[in-house]
């Protein structure tokens, strides 16, 4: 009986405990901006500032469903738990951001707090944002507040059932897994080229928010190189791709390209021997093109300051013996004859493919991921690589599934692709490429 009263009174002393931390942080939200609401008439210096960070940021791709009206909001993000649409953030007062002070405005940035004090869902990038400087939050504001057009265009209402519509689990979120934004220090890197990059690919380019694995509570595992898993490669696909490895593993990772070629392929989406697919041709779209060759140089030269995941980094080394066996005639390994019939005009029997132009398949880190989704989505459903202010042509990878390939085809093209020239990716089954298929985003 004693021990019943003792089990009794516990459970109402945690539920008693969890109603009262569900009445808190209904009340409290946390840390909150510090920042000044009211400020001066930004100059057009400031507001041409602001225009580049938001460049930087990739602010439309988010917050732009429609190119005739940019930052108007309206695109979907389709969570586990529903569906949730990126807001409008033009000035307009009514819809967008119009109303907002300098305040309002970082507590979103930079905090996760919107205007009504309610917790933005981390679909938008503050944790990573958490480390943007506060004069660079300022030229931001003058940039949506009067170098935007406003746009009475209505936000959309989350499409997500109650419970789980309830926002004081993003609070609890927040103060949980979000870094307490500080920011960045300069003097963090010794050497300042380092340090923009650093900043760049931590804060505004929010990379880590694709190219860090989530742990059980969605949260990035880290946010910068402190924590070994940064940038190590996302666990799970974004809009069914799967985002690589940016650390310097030979095989996986970016070992093997060099800073030049880097900053290259992050301003255009090709370099000699690499092509940006995927969500990154959007990024390179919207964003790093319009870098300065600066900023993309610092941005490279960080990244290739990361160490590998894997301290023995084994080095990639090219085979000759799938080149000189198709040079042959031999089509005798697995998905041999579907990669003469379908892809070697472009990527070339050696798989080196031509510089600038088709990526190479040997050594490609995309193609010896742990994962086969990206492999196996850019065969089936293909790909476009635009042309950018330094690169003008577009290219385009065909979609070959049900027009050329069927998914046997494509399980043994991959493992073909995936097992030749030294790549040390694994073979493919057709069961895999099938529920490949089911992935959101294929």
């Amino acid at each position: 009986m004693k021990t019943k009263t003792i089990i009794s009174r516990t459970l109402m002393t945690i539920i008693g405990l969890g109603v009262l931390g569900v009445i808190g942080l209904n009340v409290y939200n946390g840390p909150t901006s510090d920042m000044p609401k009211n400020v001066n008439e930004p100059s057009q210096a400031l507001i041409d500032k602001g225009e580049y960070l938001a460049r930087l940021g990739d602010c439309t791709s988010c917050h732009t469903s429609d190119p005739k009206h940019p930052f108007a909001g309206g695109l979907a993000f389709n969570l586990p738990i529903g569906t949730i649409y990126s807001p409008n953030i033009t000035p307009d007062v009514k819809d967008g951001i119009g109303s907002y002070t300098l305040q309002d405005f970082d507590n979103a940035v930079r905090y996760g707090v919107r205007k009504d004090g309610k917790s933005l869902y981390p679909a938008m990038p503050y944790p990573d944002y958490s480390i943007i400087k506060q004069e660079d939050i300022e030229a931001l504001y003058a940039y949506f507040m009067h170098g935007v057009k406003p746009e009475a265009i209505a936000n959309h209402s989350e499409n997500i059932s109650w419970p789980l519509s309830m926002r004081w689990p993003l609070t609890a979120w927040r103060i949980l897994y979000s870094p307490t934004p500080v920011p960045f220090d300069d003097a963090s890197y010794k050497d300042p080229e380092i340090s923009r990059g650093a900043y760049l690919v931590q804060g505004l380019g929010h990379c880590s928010s694709c190219h860090t694995p989530r742990g059980l509570a969605l949260n990035e595992e880290g946010y910068n190189e402190s924590n070994p898993h940064f940038l190590s490669g996302s666990n799970e696909p974004v809009d069914g791709w799967m985002p690589i490895n940016l650390r310097g593993d030979d095989i996986t990772g970016l070992g093997r390209i060099s800073a030049e070629d880097l900053a290259m392929l992050l301003w255009t989406g090709r370099s000699e021997h690499n092509a940006v697919f995927g969500g990154m041709r959007e990024v390179v779209n919207n964003s790093l093109q319009y870098a300065t060759k600066e900023d993309i140089t610092a941005m490279a030269k960080y990244l290739k300051t990361l160490p590998p995941v894997n301290p023995q980094n084994p080095p990639y080394v090219y085979d000759e013996a799938t080149h000189e066996a198709l040079a042959a005639g031999d089509d005798s390994a697995r998905g041999a004859s579907v990669y003469l019939d379908s892809c070697a005009a472009c990527h070339r029997t050696d798989g080196l493919g031509y510089a600038e132009v088709f990526p190479a398949l040997a050594g490609n880190p995309a193609v010896q991921d742990p994962s086969p989704l990206s492999l196996i989505k850019i065969i089936s459903h293909g790909s476009t690589l635009h042309g950018t202010k330094h690169a003008v042509t577009t290219y385009v990878m065909p979609d070959e599934l049900g027009t050329r390939l069927n998914e046997q085809d494509i399980a043994d093209v991959v493992t073909f692709i995936r097992t030749s020239w030294g790549n040390q990716g694994k073979a493919v089954s057709v069961e895999e490429v099938k529920q490949s298929m089911k992935t959101k985003g294929l």
